[in-house]
């Protein structure tokens, strides 16, 4: 290993190494003054700076913690297990109870496995269930295809589907998701505190994880004020589907699958982002395509 060691009080000018594998060692004062450090990868040691990503990640899960703390006191919250041995915290909304968590299952109900697929092109091509990490990143979130959602494991039609959710629960419809909305709504849930209209995306994003945004009303506008209604929807981005399989819009969009087919080769899903101050149910992505998913009780 090529080792070159720079000793100085102060840096006048940029000093830089070249050649694979070298280390530096800055001896003195060393000042970034008006330049920003780049390209700080993951901390492998105690002692190792970290950048903004994982900072955020940390605070997240330190945001989650809290988050459970906070809501397992209430008579109308718990917890659940699924399949793979997963705990996902649920909350009461109105007659509803919703995991608070996106799913991270990997396996059926009846513990037949569901294929990671990190290939793009293989992806964009699937017509059977399947899971991947956003950007193939063990520490970002799940996003499935809605061929897992209908638990579509294999090719046969003949064969019976399969159920994604654990036992006594399953995969909100898209009313499902209005009854939801709904009950926000007419709760003062809106960032405003309305009871009409829909400007609930800052009632349900988690605090942390969002691109910072000027825009009023939107999750990365003010994000400690996010998250009153406990939802904790996080902005995992999607993965594109039918020809594509790229990853696009982590920070910027949260998007669920429903268990309700749309059309031909769609379904509904439910999002929110920093587009706009209310939540939207659409009907027209590819099943093929890539995104989170929460349970509901039976």
């Amino acid at each position: 290993m090529k080792k070159i060691i720079l000793s100085f009080v102060m840096i006048p000018a940029l000093c830089f190494a070249q050649g694979e594998d070298a280390d530096i060692l800055l001896n003195g004062t060393v000042s970034a003054l008006n330049n920003q450090i780049k390209d700080v990868n993951y901390p492998t040691e105690a002692q190792d700076a970290v950048n903004l990503v994982f900072l955020m990640n940390k605070l997240s899960d330190l945001q989650d913690q809290i988050d459970v703390l906070m809501y397992l006191s209430l008579s109308d919250a718990g917890t659940v297990m699924d399949q793979d041995g997963n705990i996902y915290r649920y909350l009461l909304y109105g007659d509803q109870i919703w995991t608070v968590q996106n799913a991270a299952v990997i396996t059926y109900r009846d513990g037949t496995p569901i294929p990671q697929v990190t290939d793009d092109a293989e992806w964009a091509n699937l017509v059977t269930g399947a899971w991947c990490y956003y950007n193939n990143d063990p520490t970002k979130g799940i996003l499935y295809n809605w061929y897992a959602v209908a638990g579509i494991h294999d090719t046969d039609p003949n064969t019976p589907n399969k159920e994604l959710a654990p036992l006594g629960w399953h995969i909100p419809s898209d009313q499902e998701w209005l009854e939801l909305e709904s009950f926000l709504i007419t709760n003062g849930y809106n960032y405003d505190g309305s009871s009409s209209g829909n400007n609930l995306p800052k009632a349900i994003a988690s605090k942390y994880g969002w691109n910072t945004s000027d825009t009023f009303g939107v999750p990365g506008n003010d994000q400690y004020l996010n998250n009153s209604s406990g939802f904790n929807a996080k902005p995992t981005g999607t993965r594109y589907g039918f020809q594509s399989g790229s990853f696009s819009e982590a920070g910027s969009l949260a998007v669920f699958w429903t268990s309700t087919p749309s059309f031909d080769d769609y379904a509904y899903f439910y999002t929110l982002g920093n587009e706009s101050d209310s939540t939207h149910l659409y009907g027209g992505n590819f099943i093929s395509q890539g995104m989170s998913v929460r349970f509901v009780k039976d």
